[in-house]
């Protein structure tokens, strides 16, 4: 992984804006995701972006291949997942122009340079993943309406910048504050729709976690992931991971922009789970990811050679802790063994495991659960909720010993 000092980030910065590439290179391949309509374009049709899975052009879905979770535990620049609320996106940054501006309820108003940033705050890295909150939509049933993702919207980094705290502390924060929003540089394609604004309560944001990210795995970010400044909230879904990040504003008032009081809102139930059609439920903000694991290194369907170890690999994360254990059953969830987990790149990132299995000839049903330090083991089935939010069931793979 290449290191980025902040010479050279703004050096790579200072080079000029960086521009979206048109073209008509949308779907130059196919791939069949498990679920109907299966077939997706596979495209190479954006900048700074390998081949994806193309949900959407505009605003630009874009969906990690699944296999690339099984090359290590960070997942690279080039196939991290994207996703935009609204289509106006500039496709040119420039960062010799660019400020983040505080205002507010502060002692004194701020705007920023990047320079600024980088050079007059004090530097922190964070491993952390970074999951939509409609991560494996695709699977809900009934089926529910929205981004039909697989299991691909989610990825983990190395992240770099600031605290979000020496950035406050900088301005000032005045008695009777009680949250911070935060604000990109997209836009709604009509006037009148609301633009994309998230917030988190003042001590959260104040926690010396919460940061403003310039780099993502020892480069600078992409375009399409947040260029030049992006939210990191470990621990919480990515609809607060405020991209393009321009304006941060401390309120002395709850917030109440839609996307904080009618989007993104999930039944105050366990597990977020309800049943289709029922009313009458409390509704509140999605915040903290759940655990969940994965096997990486095979597919649904593969046959192995029974009577013969075979190696299981994959990955797991405990949502906003860390993975305490994962174990793995090849009956069907009958019986659990545990597997060895790998290097501990913090409580925020994903962590890989493995284990080595003999199975017999016959139908093999691989599951892996993940529990984390707080205790939360992944549930046997997926939760449903109209949005398709925060599901985490665990992952079976069917395979054949022959």
């Amino acid at each position: 992984m290449t290191r980025t000092t902040r010479r050279s980030f703004l050096g790579q910065a200072s080079a000029g804006g960086l521009m979206v590439v048109s073209g008509s290179a949308w779907g130059q391949a196919a791939v069949d995701l498990p679920f109907a309509p299966s077939e997706r374009a596979l495209t190479k049709g954006f900048p700074q972006k390998g081949p994806m899975i193309l949900q959407r052009t505009r605003p630009p879905l874009l969906e990690t291949p699944f296999e690339v979770f099984d090359r290590g535990v960070f997942t690279p620049n080039d196939s991290f997942y994207v996703r935009w609320h609204w289509a106006v996106i500039p496709t040119e940054i420039d960062v010799g122009t660019f400020r983040l501006s505080v205002r507010g309820h502060v002692d004194k108003e701020l705007s920023l340079t990047l320079k600024e940033i980088v050079d007059g705050l004090p530097r922190v890295e964070l491993a952390a993943v970074n999951q939509c909150s409609g991560n494996s939509r695709g699977f809900t049933e009934p089926r529910v309406p929205g981004a039909q993702w697989a299991n691909g919207a989610m990825g983990n980094a190395k992240w770099m910048g600031v605290r979000l705290k020496d950035v406050l502390d900088r301005a000032g924060v005045k008695a009777g504050a009680t949250a911070v929003r935060f604000a990109g540089l997209d836009d709604p394609v009509v006037p009148e729709a609301p633009k994309f604004m998230k917030s988190l309560a003042l001590d959260h944001a104040s926690d010396g976690e919460v940061m403003i990210a310039y780099a993502m795995n020892g480069e600078q970010l992409p375009l399409l992931n947040g260029f030049p400044l992006r939210l990191v909230v470990p621990g919480w879904y990515s609809t607060y991971w405020v991209k393009m990040l321009a304006r941060i504003e401390v309120l002395a008032a709850p917030d109440e922009n839609f996307w904080t009081r009618n989007a993104y809102l999930i039944p105050d139930t366990p597990g977020a789970d309800m049943k289709p059609g029922q009313t009458g439920l409390t509704m509140v903000p999605i915040t903290r990811m759940v655990p969940r694991s994965f096997v990486t290194n095979l597919k649904d369907g593969a046959t192995l050679k029974a009577g013969t170890k075979t190696l299981v690999r994959g990955i797991a994360f405990g949502g906003d802790t860390g993975v305490k254990s994962v174990e793995l059953s090849v009956n069907g969830g009958t019986s659990w063994r545990p597997t060895v987990l790998g290097r501990d790149e913090g409580k925020y990132s994903f962590r890989q495991w493995q284990a080595e299995v003999t199975p017999s000839a016959g139908d093999v049903a691989l599951m892996v659960r993940c529990t984390n330090d707080g205790g939360l083991v992944q549930p046997m089935a997926n939760n449903w909720n109209p949005s398709g939010f925060m599901h985490n069931g665990i992952e079976t793979v069917h395979l054949k010993a022959a």
